[in-house]
């Protein structure tokens, strides 16, 4: 049976990369990615968004390396593993293409055979079914590159994920590297007095003799992300100084990052044993849902530093005595509790890596105002997860970390310079250097 599956779902591709050719799309299903994120069709901003319910745990990150970036070398064989879960936990046919797209992750203009050597369309054939859990799914997965599709170009990329008939699942973004600079950079306390006390400084220099260019504040773009945290990027620095091959960033303002705290954390490896910050457990049936309530949080921002260990917002899928976590650890619904006031003027979230670093519904808390405190229930997947509360101010469209979680320069944060480069010639933004670096012991 399975032999007959992948042998339909190849017949297929082939006949559907064809029909597509033949007869392009109308553009229906952009009007759909267009409501969904109230931007222009021409100006998509693509970010990491599963469209469905059923579809759960998007990952992509180096293989064997889970709590890894997605980005990897296109001079090297290195390679992405993306896997997701279908809750339906049915067999479907699912697909994938990928979409190149500039440094503020719009799409380019190239055509695909400019950027892809392959198929442009794929199916997704490997799959498991759950093991022994109290939620059934299907897991899919497959690696990238492979014999199918490569990459031709450097830059920001974004695999589609999608049905048979066109429907979009998800979008998860990666990143293609040529190293073509070396990145040096320090974090410090600010230099500003004003910041000394809650904020880091991230002064980085670029050597580019690999490289000839010849207008830096046109030609170079810089990105930088404390705990690859999109929200808070800082994107519009140029250099201040220029020397030969060199690039030198060093501002005493404009570079600085609130430091914020160390993150929250809990865990929920094994669903019979109470971990640190698990407070209740209770084991579902077919007809109820595992839940995990937490010990209740507290606002922090008038305690003092305190140091403990964090994976600075990411997340790690694990289930103990386990021989694949993947389709043996389960879900369960995870109840989060903030006691404080009603914040009269903005909306709290959760946020980290498992909610992709975005303000998303599924993560707004409710205020119970019987109790005085904020509520939310999320279904997540069995292993350890960092998160930390965050404010968006609705009168000043800001986001606001600090309000809740409270600010202190010994926060140890990791810090990512993703540099830009479009020449004379390039009709897209190459990916020509990345460094990660952290904040050291600032006591």
């Amino acid at each position: 049976m399975i032999l007959i599956k992948l042998m339909k779902t190849r017949v297929f591709n082939i006949y559907f990369l064809v029909f597509f050719i033949i007869f392009p799309s109308k553009g229906k299903q952009k009007n759909y990615l267009k409501n969904e994120t109230n931007n222009e069709e021409k100006n998509i901003v693509y970010k990491d968004y599963i469209f469905q319910d059923n579809i759960k745990t998007l990952l992509c990150h180096q293989i064997d390396q889970e709590a890894s970036l997605p980005i990897i070398n296109i001079e090297t064989n290195d390679k992405l593993h993306i896997s997701f879960d279908d809750l339906d936990g049915e067999v479907k046919d699912y697909y994938y293409t990928i979409i190149h797209c500039n440094s503020d992750w719009t799409e380019s203009k190239l055509i695909k055979s400019e950027y892809i050597s392959g198929f442009f369309d794929n199916p997704i054939t490997d799959f498991q079914l759950s093991f022994n859990t109290n939620q059934e799914y299907t897991h899919y997965y497959f690696n990238f590159p492979n014999n199918n599709i490569k990459p031709l170009l450097s830059g920001n990329y974004v695999f589609k994920i999608y049905r048979e008939d066109r429907s979009i699942i998800a979008y998860k973004r990666f990143m293609i590297l040529e190293n073509k600079v070396k990145i040096s950079a320090n974090v410090n306390r600010g230099t500003l007095a004003k910041n000394r006390n809650e904020k880091h400084e991230l002064d980085f220099s670029i050597e580019h003799p690999k490289i000839n260019i010849s207008d830096p504040f046109t030609e170079i773009k810089v990105i930088i992300k404390q705990n690859n945290n999109e929200e808070t990027k800082i994107t519009d620095l140029t250099p201040i100084y220029i020397k030969n091959n060199l690039l030198i960033y060093d501002y005493d303002n404009e570079n600085n990052f609130v430091a914020n705290n160390e993150f929250r954390y809990f865990e929920f490896s094994n669903l019979k044993y109470f971990s640190e910050r698990v407070e209740k457990i209770i084991i579902g049936n077919k007809e109820e849902l595992n839940q995990v309530y937490l010990f209740k949080d507290k606002k922090r921002s008038f305690d003092q530093y305190s140091i403990y260990p964090d994976n600075n917002g990411r997340f790690i899928i694990n289930k103990q005595e386990s021989w694949n976590s993947s389709i043996e650890a389960d879900y369960a619904i995870v109840h989060f509790i903030l006691p404080m006031e009603e914040v009269s003027y903005g909306d709290i979230y959760i946020i980290g890596a498992f909610s992709d670093w975005q303000l998303k519904d599924k993560f707004k808390l409710q205020f119970n105002y019987s109790k005085k405190q904020y509520e939310r229930n999320v279904y997540l997947k069995q292993g350890f997860y960092n998160y930390c509360y965050a404010l968006k101010d609705t009168i000043k469209n800001e986001i606001d970390l600090s309000y809740i979680e409270g600010t202190h320069y010994q926060t140890r944060n990791d810090y990512y310079i993703y540099v830009y480069y479009r020449g004379m010639e390039d009709r897209s933004d190459r990916l020509i250097g990345f460094l990660k670096t952290s904040s050291k012991e600032l006591f």
